[in-house]
């Protein structure tokens, strides 16, 4: 009796490591500048202030045939801010805003996948910013797969999503039409 348990346990964990040896995964390709995190917030509620993130890392797993199983991690160095003004740069990394020196990092770990049949998907997961973690939602739309050049192959996404600042500890006063940041992601992954 005992051995067929044993063997049962050994065939389940076989199944279940060849069903997640399906998925590729991917390295977001930030060396070659194939990737953008961007984001935007009315300033004042009189324009848009834009802005991006310089240095980030993270890789996704995807599989065509099981695309829930699909999961994402993504590391942003918060000093690498770049809102193409050094005064104001200045400004989002002290600790009115990112506060980079407490808060080095952010991070995203999803959570959730979820296809819509019409090239669009919703990825779940946790944020970390500013030493809060929450739950975010990001629309996220099928850019393209297939061979590159150099005889990678690659998989590209594009996901957008808002945040509301104070939910992440984040307070400074910027007017009522400045209270969510949109965050614009770009992101093409060679498979590894």
């Amino acid at each position: 009796m005992m051995f067929n348990k044993m063997t049962a346990v050994a065939l389940a964990t076989t199944f279940l490591l060849s069903t997640q040896a399906l998925a590729d995964k991917y390295i977001i390709d930030t060396k070659g500048s194939h990737a953008f995190i961007q984001f935007r917030i009315q300033h004042l509620g009189y324009s848009w202030l834009t802005g991006r993130f310089n240095t980030f890392s993270g890789s996704f797993e995807y599989d065509e045939k099981n695309p829930a199983n699909a999961s994402v991690v993504v590391e942003i160095d918060t000093a690498s801010v770049d809102s193409n003004h050094a005064e104001r740069d200045k400004h989002l990394r002290d600790d009115d805003f990112l506060d980079v020196e407490k808060y080095p990092t952010a991070k995203f770990v999803s959570t959730s996948f979820k296809e819509k049949g019409d090239g669009t998907a919703v990825l779940e997961g946790n944020l970390t910013l500013h030493g809060v973690t929450k739950p975010v939602t990001i629309d996220v739309e099928h850019v393209g797969h297939g061979e590159d050049p150099w005889g990678g192959y690659r998989r590209g996404f594009e996901g957008r999503t808002r945040i509301a600042l104070a939910d992440f500890g984040i307070n400074y006063n910027l007017g009522p039409k400045s209270k969510e940041l949109e965050l614009m992601l770009s992101v093409e992954g060679v498979r590894q």
